[in-house]
């Protein structure tokens, strides 16, 4: 039987410790970095950030940091505690791109808590971009993913909740009316009902990678689909330039090709914070009035680890982790205060 030492235990530790602080150290020198919508993000990013700063692959990143909320159960607007359609049936959608533009994704997933790795999975073993509905199901089980009830009994009582004060009938976009606040009190899309992870990284060999997953609006009608599994609307990575991510309602995102619209301004030679601001003027200067009553936030990540936010109301927040620090959430400036 091998015998240790007090000695070589206490020397292999410390070597562990120097491996780690020598891969963060790399980490930081290189900028690696990762930011995600919304204060939730915090948790995303440090799981994310574990793969980082080892010198990691961003997708790998990504990944790893959108299947944290996918699980939380406490998360009504991803994964598997998301509120439901109003008729009653949870359905997720998730994108995920990388540095070549290389891009898989899912929409209308029902069953699986894991939208996010069955889109990686479409990208890497499908010759498609986009499953849907029954077939991203199949597809989902064909790769070992097992069927699950995803709605909760929190959820299930918030969706009873709603038919009954909200009079259902089949109207569209009868989601956007306020839910158990006070009239006026929320937008839809803002802090108090967000409906996004999305997440970009940049890593220490300078790859940029991306991850968009959502349960989409809440009471939603059935096979409504918003921008997050679109991509060029709710995702897009151009690994020679950038990467944008989109928060809020989701068809302005879709009729703008917004996330593209922020990465093609970058290669025109805008900051990411410049890029952000001009795709959300082009949705108030397209839709005035509609604007003052709805949100959309855009974030951005360049080539070379400069960050950029921007939204149509006040209330967008974004988390940030790098070496420094893994727990800021930073306000975004927007259009209306």
């Amino acid at each position: 039987m091998t015998k240790f030492s007090r000695r070589s235990v206490v020397r292999a530790a410390a070597i562990a410790t120097s491996l780690a602080a020598v891969s963060q150290a790399k980490a930081a020198a290189s900028g690696a970095i990762v930011v995600s919508t919304w204060d939730f993000g915090v948790a995303a990013n440090q799981a994310a950030w574990e793969v980082l700063k080892g010198g990691g692959w961003a997708l790998d990143a990504v990944e790893a940091g959108a299947r944290v909320p996918e699980v939380d159960l406490k998360n009504h607007s991803v994964g598997r505690a998301g509120y439901p359609d109003r008729d009653g049936h949870v359905s997720l959608d998730a994108s995920i791109m990388d540095e070549t533009c290389r891009c898989g994704a899912v929409a209308a997933l029902e069953h699986i808590d894991h939208p996010i790795s069955v889109a990686r999975l479409v990208m890497e073993k499908t010759p498609h971009v986009l499953l849907v509905g029954e077939g991203a199901l199949q597809f989902a089980l064909s790769q070992g993913f097992k069927k699950e009830e995803l709605l909760t009994p929190e959820s299930k009582a918030a969706w009873k909740d709603w038919l009954k004060t909200n009079n259902y009938q089949p109207v569209a976009n009868s989601e956007m009316k306020t839910y158990g606040k006070a009239p006026g009190s929320q937008v839809p899309g803002d802090v108090h009902n967000h409906d996004t992870l999305g997440m970009l990284a940049l890593d220490a060999q300078g790859r940029l990678s991306g991850a968009c997953t959502t349960s989409g609006m809440a009471w939603k009608l059935r096979g409504r689909v918003g921008d997050s599994p679109i991509i060029g609307a709710g995702l897009y990575v151009d690994g020679e330039v950038g990467a944008a991510t989109s928060t809020g309602v989701g068809e302005e995102v879709i009729r703008t090709a917004g996330s593209f619209l922020v990465v093609e301004l970058m290669r025109q030679g805008r900051s990411p914070q410049a890029a952000c601001e001009e795709a959300v003027m082009r949705i108030v200067r397209r839709r005035p009035e509609a604007a003052r009553t709805l949100q959309v936030g855009f974030l951005a990540l360049s080539k070379t680890g400069e960050v950029g936010a921007f939204a149509i109301q006040k209330g967008f927040v974004y988390a940030r982790c790098d070496a420094a620090r893994t727990d800021a959430v930073i306000p975004s400036a927007s259009v209306f205060s």
